[in-house]
């Protein structure tokens, strides 16, 4: 299927069908990743009504509409596509698939149109031109699934990563608080061997505090190249956003940083238990 128009002796052809199919795949792919990255285990059938919703919106393009009513369609047809595929719990679960539909959105789209212009413009000077047949088709049916999947891959990477990160509220006396940022590192499996406590790891220097103010003990400690005594504070408790406050533990005072971006503080897997 083909479309026709005229303006001032120009003719411009539309394939609509193309048209159509390409944006179904585009939208199949958002939401896809979407359901991937949030891990909503969304059903295909779903996705793929969703991914026809947002494909339909082609033909709003020949509706005399201004832009904000462009805009606010555009907004509700991603409302509904995301909806559909998967499906309404509260305003916060939409709106974080909605934000994570528009990221993927931004990112595929840059990256195409900058391919695009790459190989489908000759540059002469500060002057670009275009030269030869546009190659989105192309892009978009052999490269989209590629970029796709990178972004995805990445995504879930650096998801799962963060995913053990905690913010921390340390109480080293019933008054001083340290606001601190946790990881849970799995290899953590210090104990204190007189009480069995599980101990967390901060570096002195974010402590702010005159630990030789507080109750201390020290623990034998053994890793595959080092052996010695840790210093632990014995404080008041933890409270850990998300999970609660826990006051069974011990605090190694360590000299050296963590080489995570941003941790001030390396937590014990069985402070998160329970």
């Amino acid at each position: 299927m083909s479309f026709f128009y005229n303006d001032i002796g120009d003719i411009m052809t539309l394939y609509l069908d193309l048209i159509f199919l390409l944006n179904f795949g585009f939208d199949f792919l958002l939401l896809l990743s979407v359901s991937i990255i949030l891990r909503r285990n969304a059903k295909f059938k779903k996705i793929i009504i969703g991914s026809l919703i947002g494909s339909l919106s082609i033909f709003i393009l020949f509706i005399k509409i201004n832009s904000l009513e462009l805009f606010v369609i555009k907004i509700i047809t991603s409302i509904l596509m995301i909806i559909i595929s998967f499906g309404y719990r509260d305003i916060r679960y939409t709106l974080k698939n909605l934000f994570y539909l528009y990221t993927s959105s931004i990112m595929l789209g840059g990256f195409l149109y900058y391919l695009n212009v790459e190989f489908s413009y000759k540059q002469e000077g500060l002057v670009f031109y275009h030269h030869g047949l546009s190659i989105n088709y192309i892009l978009l049916v052999i490269l989209s699934p590629i970029i796709i999947y990178t972004y995805v891959r990445q995504g879930l990477k650096l998801r799962n990563h963060y995913a053990n990160y905690y913010e921390l509220e340390l109480y080293l006396t019933e008054t001083k608080k340290i606001n601190l940022t946790g990881f849970l590192d799995t290899g953590n499996k210090l104990y204190d061997p007189y009480f069995h406590k599980p101990v967390i790891l901060v570096n002195k220097d974010y402590l702010s505090y005159d630990i030789d103010n507080l109750k201390t003990i020290l623990i034998p400690y053994y890793t595959v190249n080092n052996n010695g005594l840790l210093k632990c504070v014995i404080p008041y408790k933890l409270i850990i956003k998300g999970i609660g406050v826990k006051t069974d533990f011990l605090v190694g005072i360590i000299n050296d940083g963590t080489d995570l971006d941003g941790v001030t503080c390396i937590l014990h897997t069985q402070l998160l238990e329970g």
